[in-house]
């Protein structure tokens, strides 16, 4: 009776255990085919790229160098990259650096005094009321953080001078301050002093010509201007350098218009720049991207090293910084599936003809050799179409073909290995 017990639970124990160690055995097998078929596969996900290049770029404008005399301190009225009319005062000299201070002082007490006098304006305190008030500080504000997102320092100036003048207004009604009349009398008397010590400048220049302005010259003014286009050779764009010269009677240089050019060596070999092609420019110095057009595309032989012109008629102080500068040349910008170079394939496929006969026949059908790649459904492996927009060292990016289930999906599971390229 005990013997019957004992091999009835030994045979128990054998049998619980066989079952223990195949589920093991089927767990580590789930297990390892999981982490191989991870190993092997990629996610179709969204991605970007930029198809561009970089190079250092030159720039070729039309430029006049302005002088004066060498004798005194220059003062300037004009910022880089400011734009002048027809005698329009671009600096003036004094003997020496006294008179500027006084110049900048004249000039902020002279801002605030008018900020003042509208503030003080009668009109503008009858007619405000807190609550108008209250909206216009919002607004203010508001415009004031954008433009300085937006880098619009002009219009940033403007903004703080609304704001400032509706807080103080709003001051004024709400009876917090009684008014500005003695910062008025004050800043009146103290002009009043500044003009009486002022001296007249030894010399003023003017341009003689709408154009832009730069406060410095690098002596390549007349070595590179557009009617030399042509005549750039690889040799002289590679020795050009970034400089100031140190010419004492150098005031500045005027640019003609918004048009510029921008030169360059850059890689062609592969033919990808062409005449007359829209790109975008992007510069170290600036935030801005600039829209341009391929003006001409040549070598001296090897296309490799081609000279590229572009042309490009946008302008701002960014620009004006430097002669020669870091670019980025931006052909174009992409969004789509990310593709692992290593899983595409080419397979035949079978397709009907979309025209059905008119004799109720069945349609013909053509087989096309299509690049794609093979994706894992479930357990079956099936192919699919890629429509390549751009092309990167490791990957492609595919177009997406929502209404065409034949081509790649998003989060479609590409199967890198495992198939080969005639399966």
């Amino acid at each position: 009776m005990n013997t019957n017990k004992s091999d009835s639970s030994i045979v128990s124990k054998i049998l619980r255990n066989g079952v223990l160690i195949l589920l093991l055995i089927i767990f580590i097998s789930i297990v390892y085919n999981f982490r191989n078929r991870q190993e092997k596969t990629a996610v179709a996900l969204m991605s970007d790229a930029v198809a561009s290049k970089e190079l250092s770029g030159v720039f070729i404008r039309s430029e006049e160098v302005r002088l004066y005399s060498g004798n005194g301190i220059i003062s300037y009225n004009v910022a880089d990259g400011g734009k002048l009319g027809n005698g329009t005062v671009i600096a003036e000299v004094y003997p020496d650096d006294k008179q500027i201070g006084r110049n900048r002082e004249i000039a902020k007490l002279t801002k605030e005094l008018d900020i003042l006098k509208k503030i003080q304006n009668p009109g503008t305190i009858e007619s405000a009321q807190p609550s108008t008030l209250s909206e216009s500080i919002e607004e203010s504000y508001r415009s004031l953080i954008y433009s300085r997102d937006m880098r619009d320092y002009e219009t940033l100036k403007k903004n703080m001078e609304d704001l400032l003048v509706d807080m103080s207004t709003y001051q004024i009604i709400t009876k917090q301050v009684s008014g500005f009349n003695q910062q008025i009398t004050d800043i009146n008397a103290e002009l009043a002093l500044l003009k009486s010590e002022s001296t007249k400048p030894t010399e003023t220049i003017k341009s003689p010509r709408s154009a832009y302005f730069v406060s410095y010259s690098d002596g390549y003014e007349k070595e590179l201007t557009p009617d030399k286009l042509d005549k750039l050779t690889v040799a002289e764009l590679n020795s050009i350098v970034d400089r100031k010269t140190d010419d004492p009677q150098v005031v500045g240089k005027l640019i003609d218009g918004y048009g510029w050019y921008l030169a360059g060596v850059i890689d062609n070999s592969r033919k990808e720049y062409a005449i007359g092609s829209s790109v975008s420019l992007r510069f170290d110095s600036s935030a801005d991207t600039f829209s341009a057009v391929i003006k001409d595309v040549r070598d001296e032989g090897d296309a490799a090293k081609s000279i590229i012109i572009l042309e490009c008629d946008q302008f701002n102080y960014d620009l004006v910084k430097h002669r020669v500068e870091k670019c980025e040349i931006i052909k174009g910008e992409y969004h789509g599936l990310k593709v692992p170079r290593e899983s595409i394939r080419f397979a035949d496929v079978t397709e009907a003809d979309t025209s059905a006969p008119a004799d109720g026949t069945e349609p013909a059908t053509t087989t096309v050799n299509y690049k794609g790649v093979y994706i894992m459904k479930g357990e079956q492996v099936t192919f699919k179409k890629i429509d390549v927009i751009y092309e990167g060292s490791d990957y492609v990016l595919s177009k997406v073909h929502e209404e065409d289930s034949s081509y790649l999906s998003l989060y479609d599971d590409i199967l890198i290995e495992g198939v080969d390229a005639d399966d």
